[in-house]
């Protein structure tokens, strides 16, 4: 028995040994980059809206800058903007000063800013929650970033088309070398490129025809594998 039993704990232990080996390579190592994409039509426009005022007194510039933006932020609402797609980016009072060749500087006021980031998920009516928003004292607007909300689907899609691409060309290597693909080795992947946006016949209104026109576009979503092959 005292001998039987290292024999039943090596028996024991080398099934999980052998699912953390990896068989080597025996034939010739083939690597593969391929990239696949899969386009969407994006559903979410990003935004940054704000409002600078200035005033001789700090409290002044600050509290002609609230009244501003709560009544912006009330027009976004207005829009249909919900109030988890309302988020402050940033809230700065700075003094101003005038500059003279040869003299010190002088305090000319304050200035105040307040800064929201606005996600508009009706692409639709993106150009009419723009135009509210100036004609409620936004005198600050950057954007908009259009972005695809759920992209999971597309991505896998890419991924299958890019794993296709690469195994496509080990193929055709392969039969240059006069040799076949025998297995998948290894598959690794890397972040997908910067979407491109380009340009549909179509763009997104708002109601208004005098709206802001915001084109939707479409989002080229983009996954890079780096596959390792064995051919023999």
């Amino acid at each position: 028995m005292k001998i039987l039993l290292p024999l039943v704990a090596l028996a024991i232990a080398a099934p999980a040994l052998a699912d953390v080996t990896t068989t080597p390579i025996v034939g010739t190592e083939l690597d593969v980059a391929a990239t696949g994409t899969s386009t969407r039509k994006p559903d979410i426009a990003q935004i940054s809206a704000g409002v600078v005022t200035q005033a001789l007194k700090a409290g002044d510039a600050m509290a002609a800058n609230a009244k501003a933006m709560t009544a912006t932020i009330a027009a976004l609402k207005r829009g249909g903007v919900a109030d988890r797609d309302i988020q402050t980016q940033s809230i700065s009072l700075q003094p101003q000063y005038r500059y003279g060749d040869n003299q010190p500087p002088q305090l000319t006021g304050y200035q105040a800013s307040n800064r929201v980031s606005v996600r508009i998920r009706d692409l639709a009516g993106a150009g009419g929650v723009i135009d509210a928003l100036v004609s409620a004292g936004a005198n600050q607007i950057e954007g908009p970033t259009l972005t695809v909300e759920h992209p999971e689907a597309a991505l896998d899609e890419a991924r299958a088309k890019a794993l296709a691409t690469a195994r496509a060309r080990a193929d055709l290597y392969a039969r240059a070398a006069g040799l076949t693909v025998r297995r998948i080795v290894r598959i690794s992947e890397s972040d997908g490129a910067p979407p491109i946006i380009r340009p549909m016949a179509m763009m997104a209104r708002a109601k208004a025809a005098d709206a802001t026109p915001v084109e939707a576009g479409e989002q080229e979503l983009a996954v890079n594998l780096s596959v390792v092959f064995e051919l023999n």
